[in-house]
């Protein structure tokens, strides 16, 4: 009994120390790194705790100002009827969240005018968007981890019914044994008392 219960405590104690060598970082605490390459310019590899992010553009545009700061997102020319449609709804705006010198509480929409006009230019934007490169990288991370995972736990399943078959096999030993040991008892004769 005392030679199963060292076994299993150094059994223990081995899948504790390989749980503790595992990874340990979360998916969003590694370090991005955002890079623009040109033509057949190698793209470096990611490390374990750093995504590289490559976009790549022509060679023609490697000394180019880049397309995005080209032109204006926001020129008529780039609205779409309904834009045009609404502005033309603001021209009289005054009063509260209307970003306008007259009236009161008119400065209180000038904050949020700003960031509608943020993530316009950003929905208009025609050059490299590093978020969907970065959860593409992300995903494809989180698969590789998954499959090791899934790798992982296969292993430790089949170690773990490698260890309940032999902790079997040698219970079925030992009650053998003490089977053994009582028919053997029973079977000598008991001493005549004097």
């Amino acid at each position: 009994m005392a030679k199963t219960l060292l076994m299993t405590t150094a059994i223990l104690m081995s899948t504790a120390s390989i749980a503790q060598d595992a990874d340990e970082s979360q998916p969003g605490d590694e370090k991005i790194n955002q890079l623009i390459v040109y033509g057949s310019d190698e793209c470096p590899q990611s490390k374990s705790d750093e995504i590289v992010v490559c976009a790549r553009m022509n060679e023609a545009d490697r000394y180019r100002i880049p397309p995005s700061l080209r032109d204006d997102p926001n020129s008529p020319q780039n609205q779409a009827w309904l834009n045009r449609v609404q502005a033309y709804e603001y021209v009289g705006a005054s009063g509260t969240l209307s970003c306008s010198p007259s009236g009161a509480g008119g400065f209180t929409g000038c904050g949020l005018k700003e960031i509608d006009r943020a993530y316009a230019e950003k929905a208009q934007d025609p050059g490299v968007t590093f978020g969907r490169l970065i959860a593409a990288e992300r995903i494809k991370r989180m698969a590789g981890i998954d499959a090791e995972a899934a790798a992982v736990e296969e292993r430790v399943k089949e170690f773990e019914k490698g260890r309940a078959e032999r902790e079997a096999r040698l219970q079925a030993e030992m009650d053998a044994k003490e089977n053994a040991e009582r028919s053997n008892a029973g079977s000598d004769p008991l001493p005549e008392p004097q």
